[in-house]
């Protein structure tokens, strides 16, 4: 499997139903279906779906990673169980596909995607969430926040995103710390014993570190990192406030990431691991994100980037292997600097399309998703078979939520097509996974930014036009001051995608995400 989606991601990656019923509970007349609205249609009660009452709907995942393609294993049962629905499931082979459908008009029921949400929020592709929940099921309730966030200029919303929570509901849920989809580092203990057990409190011992490695064991690749998570664990460290394609806030104002203050000094740090060899040239190059999982349990690699669940994914496969070392995971916070600024507004969302066969059943189904029943099955997976819940306020796992096999075939969590980021966030509380404590640091110095989120550029608009080109140089441009054969040779390429920046159009560009940016605030106030 992929496992880059295990994050974004992470982590997280994404998380379906109709309900109805039909949802026979209707006084035992299995033959009349349950009004609109009543409590065993939507919330999953006690509905249970008798044979010959199960409807199949359509879903396009808009997302070739994903995980699982086929609605079966105990979790979809369970949900077809409940609400009388079951999937027929294509997932996309490229990112290419869900945007060609939606140009010939060949849409399924249902479609789950996070790259194409404004495309998808359109009266003329999609069902708004509004009109459906007034019309089929009005006890159906989504907060203020998320409908701020998800209403379109027309006034409606056409889809929730999952994986979101707000500031306030993550402080007030002390389990939850937030999906696997943030940015971790593990090392070898052999050999970090083998070096005299070195601190590793800062940025700079665990440079200090990669140096004795590469002394001790030339061989060795000092750090590897995945394909899609090179800058995120640094980015952190240095106290930037985004990645680097995205906004940040200072004194009222938005400006594009690396406009960031402490964006060169990162920039200077990624280039001297370089050319102090601790990474590989080729790191930029990788074909694929399982190559560095290679290096890290063939015993290639002294230390592994990529997610909090990188130490405890690796010695999955390491003592499957029969290897005999381990790795640990480096403090999420290695610099009085450190920050993590939450700006999103969650992974990906459902919509309904024009397309579908049976809006009712399909808005009932993703209001049982919706449902507390709802969302800890989909994300847990079934109660008393694989997690009982824990008097303090957690769910005790029967599984290890890292093993991704048996995640993935039990079709844990990866059918949350409606969710929330405080249910996702206890999925990682397992006090004797590594991953947990990685995600504890990481809450203490979370900040949350979503009004930054919602500078969003539209399909088709100038600006979108304007924001590819500059987000598409700078992945090309960043590798060159990474692989610089000087610090001044770096400082110069980091001046010179400034200056290309600003020549495609980056003040207009950053004009309009201010007036962007003082529109949607206003919606959190």
């Amino acid at each position: 499997m992929n496992k880059s989606r295990s994050f974004k991601i992470v982590a997280a990656a994404l998380s379906m139903a109709v309900v109805l019923s039909a949802c026979g509970g209707n006084g035992g007349n299995t033959d009349k279906p349950a009004p609109s609205g009543s409590p065993d249609a939507a919330a999953g009660g006690n509905a249970t779906a008798q044979p010959g009452q199960v409807k199949e709907l359509s879903l396009f995942i808009d997302a070739p990673w994903y995980p699982v393609t086929e609605w079966k294993g105990p979790v979809a049962d369970k949900i077809t169980e409940k609400t009388g629905v079951k999937l027929k499931v294509t997932v996309a082979t490229d990112d290419k596909q869900l945007p060609l459908m939606i140009a010939s008009g060949d849409l399924p029921d249902l479609v789950f995607t996070y790259s194409n949400i404004d495309r998808l929020s359109d009266s003329k592709l999609s069902y708004s969430w509004n009109e459906l929940i007034e019309k089929y099921a009005p006890d159906f309730k989504i907060d203020k926040t998320r409908i701020a966030i998800h209403t379109m200029d027309d006034g409606k919303f056409y889809t929730v995103r999952n994986s979101f929570a707000t500031e306030e509901e993550m402080k007030n849920s002390k389990y939850s710390l937030g999906s696997d989809g943030n940015p971790g580092i593990a090392v070898r203990e052999d050999i970090l014993k083998e070096l005299g057990n070195p601190p590793i409190k800062t940025l700079d011992d665990f440079v200090k570190v990669l140096g004795m490695v590469k002394e001790k064991y030339p061989d060795m690749v000092p750090l590897i990192m995945d394909k899609d998570w090179i800058e995120q664990y640094f980015l952190a460290q240095f106290g930037t406030e985004t990645l680097l394609d995205g906004w940040y806030e200072q004194d009222g104002k938005v400006e594009y990431a690396i406009k960031q203050p402490k964006m060169l000094d990162f920039f200077k740090f990624m280039n001297s691991l370089y050319r102090n060899g601790y990474i590989l040239a080729e790191n930029f190059a990788l074909a694929n994100d399982q190559i560095d999982d290679q290096y890290a349990t063939n015993g290639k690699a002294f230390a592994h980037s990529y997610t909090v669940t990188t130490a405890d994914s690796d010695n999955i496969k390491i003592k499957n292997n029969q290897g005999n070392y381990t790795f640990k995971m480096l403090p999420s916070v290695l610099s009085k600097d450190a920050k993590v600024v939450s700006s999103g507004l969650g992974f990906a969302g459902t919509f309904i399309t024009k397309k579908n066969k049976d809006p009712e059943t399909s808005i009932k189904f993703i209001q049982y998703l919706a449902s507390d029943e709802g969302k800890k099955l989909t994300m847990f997976g079934v109660e008393g078979e694989h997690w009982t819940w824990n008097e303090e306020g957690h769910p005790d796992f029967k599984y290890n939520p890292s093993d991704a096999d048996f995640v993935n075939t039990n079709g844990i969590k990866w059918w949350y097509l409606y969710n929330d980021g405080v249910t996702e966030g206890m999925l990682s509380y397992v006090p004797d996974l590594q991953k947990t404590q990685a995600l504890m640091d990481l809450k203490s110095v979370r900040i949350y930014k979503p009004e930054i989120g919602l500078i969003q550029t539209q399909p088709d608009s100038q600006e979108k036009t304007i924001k590819t080109k500059i987000d598409e140089m700078v992945k090309n441009e960043k590798v060159k001051i990474y692989l610089a054969e000087s610090e001044e040779a770096a400082v110069a390429a980091y001046e010179n995608m400034l200056k290309n920046a600003e020549n495609i159009g980056l003040q207009k560009l950053t004009d309009w995400a201010n007036e962007t940016y003082q529109k949607k605030k206003a919606l959190f106030e």
